[in-house]
């Protein structure tokens, strides 16, 4: 069985982008990438519309969500929306797997636990349930691909907690209660 996963990258698109480009660059030989680029979705369309056109066309075929975690990753609706179609089966779009890795530029980076209001409520929930783990980022893609393969692996065995009202816009302040 290969080990290579078809990989959605979630992260703050202004914040982070320099992470995903990193991810990109030093893991892309371990994963296909299935992620949203800057420019790709008009940010006009109705919010229906962009939730529609992010699971039809870039999560439909994916196998793992990744969520990429910064300081603000936490307050986008887009991520919260990524993450929330990603672990919701239907016919034609079956469930990721999920991972968050916490970015050098989370203020608990390499502290010895993480604030769960600072990480998206969504990956929160299910890091609790068990369906997702969360890291500190390496720039070992031995390790990440074992974290893409173990969250592959965990989508069929537990079930993710989807239960939390979608994001209507963008939130605000230091943390989510």
């Amino acid at each position: 069985m290969s080990r290579r996963h078809k990989v959605f990258v979630s992260y703050h698109h202004v914040r982070d982008q320099r992470y995903r480009n990193l991810f990109e660059r030093m893991f892309g030989r371990i994963y296909v990438s299935k992620s949203v680029d800057i420019g790709e979705i008009n940010p006009n369309l109705k919010t229906e519309t962009i939730k529609r056109k992010i699971r039809d066309e870039y999560l439909r075929d994916s196998t793992v969500t990744v969520v990429l975690v910064g300081k603000e990753t936490w307050k986008r609706k887009h991520v919260d929306w990524e993450i929330s179609s990603s672990i919701r089966h239907t016919q034609y779009n079956p469930r990721s797997g999920l991972l968050g890795i916490i970015l050098p530029s989370h203020p608990h980076y390499r502290k010895k636990g993480y604030n769960q209001y600072i990480i998206p409520p969504r990956l929160y929930d299910n890091i609790k349930c068990g369906f997702a783990e969360i890291y500190y980022w390496t720039n070992n893609s031995n390790i990440i691909q074992n974290w893409i393969h173990k969250a592959f692996l965990r989508k069929t065995r537990i079930l993710p907690d989807n239960s939390r009202p979608l994001f209507r816009r963008n939130r605000s302040g230091l943390r989510w209660y």
